[in-house]
């Protein structure tokens, strides 16, 4: 399962290069009320960068609301995760 998921993320990186090397011309920008034009690589740079901080957070969040495992109950598979 963890060969799987590592070529999972290691093909969506690779969609994602592709996808970012190939759009460079630039594009019309907007957030709120700045608007600017700037190149579509580094929009989808900073898309990305913003979804991968979100996902973390979530992460971090939902691993904080977990019960931690009483002493009693670590075994030996715990420790290597």
């Amino acid at each position: 399962m963890r060969k799987v998921k590592l070529g999972l993320i290691l093909a969506l990186s690779l969609v994602l290069v592709l996808l970012v090397v190939q759009n460079t011309s630039p594009v019309r920008g907007r957030f709120l009320w700045y608007s600017a034009e700037v190149p579509a690589i580094l929009l989808l740079v900073l898309t990305a960068a913003g979804g991968f901080i979100l996902g973390l957070l979530v992460a971090l969040f939902y691993q904080r609301d977990k019960k931690p495992v009483p002493h009693s109950e670590y075994t030996e598979r715990t420790y290597r995760g």
